[in-house]
């Protein structure tokens, strides 16, 4: 698995984009910065959008996304991958012709620039050659995390924004057996002296991501860190440090991990 990161962020600043991750060129996992990370031609490549909630910085490059599908390529459909109530929520609030024009029937309705596919939680399904598992999570809004497996067996979980949660944890055990995740891409927002924002808020603290972490059966091969706050930035990754965990990352903006 590649994957190249487009914005990993928890707000916005020069430098600091918000979450979004290109997964092996085709798969988008959360859309907070697209099309001004990445060209046309990388754009028409896209052939999915994975959504773990419906709040701004997770979902902004969609609107932009579809647009310049509508243009450059107007045969090109975009799949749109959400829970119901994620996805309505973009339809009601987004994608409502007074926002933004409503891409879901445009250019027309046989082939409509984004196209919805609602999952359920706790159901596998298959994007390409892909097996994926949706799992709740606990934010301020209905979320989701997605655990990823490709053809090799090769296992990517992705929390999206959660406070300490139980749910996404099992699933990653049920499905990893006695071995471990192969990468966790998990969101650390606040420093620990933040930590009661950080729970009312749904989010991390670097010694609340331990916590959670010890809920796993095996601690994930590869470990990367995303959606710190960029004002928090050097508190953070110094509380990350002196945990001490082996193969931990900081997700950066443009780089190109491998799973």
């Amino acid at each position: 698995m590649k994957i190249k990161v487009l914005g990993c962020s928890g707000a916005e600043l020069p430098g600091f984009g918000l979450p979004s991750f290109l997964l092996d060129d085709s798969i988008l996992i959360d859309a907070g910065t697209t099309t001004a990370a990445i060209g046309e031609g990388a754009q028409k490549k896209i052939g999915h959008i994975i959504i773990t909630h419906s709040h701004f910085d997770h979902i902004r490059g969609i609107p932009t996304l579809a647009d310049n599908m509508f243009l450059r390529d107007p045969g090109h459909s975009i799949t749109l991958v959400g829970t119901k109530a994620v996805l309505q929520v973009i339809r009601k609030n987004l994608l409502n012709n007074i926002v933004w024009p409503d891409f879901t029937r445009k250019p027309n309705l046989k082939k409509p620039a984004l196209k919805l596919k609602v999952i359920k939680t706790g159901k596998p399904f298959r994007i390409l050659d892909y097996r994926i598992t949706a799992e709740r999570t606990d934010h301020t809004v209905p979320a989701a995390g997605y655990i990823i497996e490709n053809s090799k067996g090769k296992k990517l979980l992705y929390t999206g924004d959660t406070g300490p949660t139980d749910r996404i944890w099992k699933r990653a055990d049920m499905r990893s057996g006695k071995t471990a995740i192969d990468g966790a891409i998990i969101e650390v927002t606040f420093p620990n002296r933040m930590k009661a924002a950080a729970e009312r808020t749904g989010h991390l603290t670097p010694a609340l991501l331990l916590s959670e972490l010890k809920k796993l059966r095996n601690f994930p091969k590869k470990l990367y860190i995303t959606h710190i706050k960029p004002q928090y930035i050097t508190t953070v990754t110094k509380e990350l440090q002196k945990l001490k965990i082996k193969n931990l990352k900081i997700l950066e903006k443009d780089r190109t991990y491998v799973i």
